[in-house]
């Protein structure tokens, strides 16, 4: 299996397991703690973040068959980077009120563009 293929399929898993782990904390854990406003917020950083451990997923099997695709590697990268930045901004704002927080998460959702972009370019350069 390419390197590469096994890495993204691997933290797709760990991300996709985490999503279950913070949506199941944020359900039953915050639901009493958080004002209905933040545990919204907390909610929309779930969904984004199994949504795109998903898509995490699909690129790592893509990658099993066009492994040499630089653009599909970066697409991969750049979804990860997306659920770091963009869900993970939202659960600390969600969790800490820290407003601030929300200007780092629109970089997350670029992130997050530009990786279907990515994904959407290698898919169309390897005759897709």
């Amino acid at each position: 299996m390419p390197a590469a293929a096994r890495i993204l399929l691997l933290l797709g898993a760990v991300a996709a397991m985490l999503a279950v782990i913070l949506g199941a904390f944020g359900a039953h854990g915050l639901r009493a703690r958080l004002p209905a406003d933040a545990l919204s917020v907390y909610h929309t950083g779930v969904q984004y973040h199994f949504w795109h451990a998903l898509g995490v997923l699909a690129i790592g099997l893509t990658l099993l068959h066009l492994p040499a695709s630089s653009a599909i590697r970066a697409a991969g990268w750049l979804m990860l980077a997306g659920i770091v930045i963009f869900s993970g901004s939202l659960y600390l704002l969600a969790t800490t009120g820290t407003r601030w927080l929300g200007a780092i998460t629109p970089l997350g959702g670029l992130a997050f563009i530009a990786a279907w972009a990515a994904y959407a370019w290698g898919l169309w350069r390897a005759g897709a």
